[in-house]
């Protein structure tokens, strides 16, 4: 499978599993398209870090387009001299670290099969 076929069925398959359950949810259709698509370490954990950490630039743009910021902002002042940008920053990077290591994680184990 290409590398834009796994971006796209760990997206959807991960805001399926976020929709019910908690946020680490994502990391096992990740792990799971790892393990059975990916051909290289490297293909496998840049395919989940960008399907999750666009995902959730999308949920959090999302959020603050339909609340107007006001969480963020509140977020925001609680760390001084950060900005929106900033919090949506670390945002991606929580959730595309996540999401590349358990695909990494999945196609490492692959060996054990």
């Amino acid at each position: 499978m290409n590398f834009l076929k796994q971006v796209l069925l760990i997206a959807i398959a991960a805001t399926i599993f976020q929709m019910w359950l908690p946020w680490w949810s994502m990391a096992i259709p990740a792990a799971l398209v790892g393990f059975l698509f990916a051909r290289k370490g490297i293909e496998a954990f840049l395919s989940g870090f960008l399907a999750v950490g666009l995902l959730w630039l999308g949920m959090a743009l999302y959020i603050d387009a339909t609340t107007s910021s006001m969480l963020s902002q509140k977020i925001a002042t609680l760390f001084p001299g950060k900005s929106i940008w900033v919090l949506r920053l670390i945002t991606v990077l929580v959730g595309g670290l996540t999401g590349g290591f358990a695909a990494l994680t999945g196609y490492s184990i692959k060996p054990l099969r």
